[in-house]
């Protein structure tokens, strides 16, 4: 029982997930990430220019959030830090790209991004103050959220699967249909050469 709850955590964990990356934004052009993500997902993110390699020198970068529709859900310009938050209204990739918008550009910069979906957005500390929960009822309750989370992700799975499954059968039968067409205009072609031929024998008075 309990290796089954660690494992639904794990997997919960690994569905809705937080993950730091490093970007390296070039000197010109766009560094975009994406992530997948089902409707009425919390999403979370925190993003910061490392100066390492710029001790002199403080570019900036321009930010931009998308939703799979297109619509805008995030800009900011001439930031060095920044963080985002919004849940998702529909299921598809979210796209948040980044570019250095300074005369300052040098060779490019590195951006931290901490990016947080659905299970690990959630302030557990804040949590357990407020509903004066602890111990084993916290870890409970994590696991009830995880699971949770699990269900709704495979729904979106499914849903996704039948999606794929129906365009699937539907280019089957376009590739059929256009097959069985091929074939008989082949056939006519045929049928078409050959009364030719036997037309123009016939008045060459060979057959």
């Amino acid at each position: 029982m309990a290796a089954a709850l660690a494992l639904a955590v794990v997997l919960a964990v690994a569905s809705l997930h937080a993950e730091a990356v490093w970007l390296d934004v070039p000197q010109s052009g766009t560094k975009c990430v994406s992530e997948e993500i089902q409707s009425n997902v919390v999403v979370l993110a925190d993003y910061s220019i490392m100066y390492e390699s710029h001790p002199y020198s403080h570019p900036t970068i321009a930010v931009k959030v998308t939703s799979p529709f297109g619509n805008t859900l995030h800009h900011n310009e001439n930031a060095t830090v920044g963080q985002f938050a919004f849940t998702t209204a529909e299921a598809g990739n979210y796209l948040a790209c980044f570019w250095i918008d300074s005369a300052e550009k040098g060779s490019g910069v590195s951006v931290n991004l901490d990016w947080k979906i659905g299970f690990a957005t959630k302030d557990w500390d804040a949590i357990a103050k407020k509903e004066k929960i602890e111990g084993v009822e916290l870890e409970l309750r994590k696991l009830e959220v995880a699971v949770q989370a699990i269900h709704q992700n495979l729904i979106y799975l499914k849903a996704r699967e039948a999606e794929m499954r129906i365009v699937s059968e539907k280019t089957n039968a376009r590739v059929a249909w256009f097959s069985i067409l091929s074939l008989g205009v082949c056939i006519a072609v045929s049928i078409l050469q050959l009364w030719h031929l036997q037309g123009f024998f016939r008045k060459k008075k060979l057959i």
